[in-house]
């Protein structure tokens, strides 16, 4: 059995070995002669999967490594009786922990204190509801928005979209879809944005369409937001560089790349796909998942420095500034390599851990950060 998988997906060679012959190939490299003697067939979201893709082909399996799937077209696997897996919940925790990164970045630029501030979610799926978990922990009121999940429980904490315009922060966490009740496609367009409170910060951690590039550059000329933080643009690879200057922090499509989300949605395929052709399981994430570079952490701190220690601790494991910076030189390039550079810091992401693998001693036993440090993800450590 041949199988030909994104080269971006850590350890797809070693782990399916066990299914087949395993040829890794660039995302974008993924064409119809390069799909068509394989039988299994591994993707992360820059491959488009559909019919000029597949047809002709030999394959009868398809994954995502991959939370979301609009990249697949899923009614023509489904005619073609092509069996299809992606990849639910498997970057979720590393998405969340980029947002919370996000708001204590922003925090510290602008001297806010998180605790007490308002938050609005929309989209309360795996990655918005640990958004709202975290944020909770940090002392953040937070407000939700999914329709779907209102109409399904009919639950009183799901708001109306309005309910959350006069927030201090909000969150897109939606897929991206193009009709129906719940289109999302330029949700967030000029009329969301005049709605917004004056001097709300924005995080767009979801899909790139899902936010007006237009709308979203005028909101931030008329000055009505404090602050923009954006991992996900319209049109990548070729993004809108003028908008790349006007945020505060803007990456490169990253959110949810931590290796352990990378390692998660890749177990999660290969298992799936020994389910579908009826092989042994013989891998699973601990086989490939090495020890952190920040065993552990050692927090002196005092009730007023709180957020400050917060931040600092953050830092010790992933620093967003860092992947702003980098996408940044993306100006620095000609007009037509712009694409190419953007692919390449997808590509070429170094590795990031979650925060769960640090161990954190609080010093001087100060249990208010103790319980923020745990909820946001660290584990916690007696001295």
């Amino acid at each position: 059995m041949k199988v030909v998988a994104d080269k971006n997906i850590p350890f797809v060679a070693e782990c399916f070995s066990s299914v087949g012959e395993v040829e890794v190939v660039g995302g974008r490299e993924i064409t119809p002669s390069a799909v068509a003697d394989a039988d299994v067939l591994l993707v992360r979201s820059v491959t488009r999967v559909g019919t000029e893709l597949l047809a002709g082909s030999k394959v009868r399996f398809v994954a995502t490594a991959t939370i979301g799937f609009d990249h697949i077209d899923i009614e023509y696997l489904s005619r073609n009786n092509i069996g299809f897996a992606s990849a639910p919940g498997s970057n979720a925790n590393s998405a969340a922990e980029y947002v919370i990164a996000g708001l204590l970045e922003i925090g510290q630029r602008y001297g806010l204190d998180l605790e007490d501030k308002s938050i609005g979610i929309i989209g309360v799926g795996n990655v918005g509801s640990r958004v709202a978990k975290k944020c909770e922990a940090l002392g953040m009121h937070v407000y939700l928005n999914d329709p779907p999940l209102q109409r399904q429980t009919g639950e009183a904490k799901y708001l109306p979209i309005e309910g959350l315009f006069d927030c201090d922060f909000i969150t897109l966490h939606t897929p991206l879809t193009f009709e129906g009740l719940d289109k999302t496609y330029h949700l967030a367009d000029g009329r969301f944005f005049r709605s917004l409170k004056e001097g709300c910060a924005f995080f767009n951690a979801s899909r790139g369409g899902v936010v007006d590039s237009g709308a979203l550059k005028t909101a931030i000329q008329s000055g009505r937001l404090r602050a923009v933080v954006l991992d996900v643009w319209e049109n990548e690879p070729n993004i809108d560089t003028e908008l790349l200057e006007m945020v505060d922090i803007g990456t490169p499509h990253i959110a949810g790349y931590s290796l352990d989300g990378k390692v998660a949605g890749m177990i999660m395929i290969y298992k799936a796909a020994c389910k579908y052709f009826g092989l042994e399981v013989k891998f699973d994430i601990e086989d490939f998942l090495p020890e952190p570079a920040v065993c552990e952490l050692k927090i002196d701190s005092n009730k007023g420095a709180e957020q400050e220690a917060l931040f600092g601790a953050v830092q010790k494991i992933y620093r967003i500034d860092q992947d702003d910076a980098r996408l940044r030189r993306i100006l620095e390039k000609p007009m037509e390599k712009r694409g190419e550079f953007f692919d390449g810091l997808r590509k070429n992401y170094p590795v990031r851990r979650e925060f769960q693998n640090t161990r954190v001693v609080v010093k001087d036993r100060n249990e208010s950060l103790a319980r923020k440090l745990k909820g946001i993800g660290f584990l916690l450590s007696q001295e």
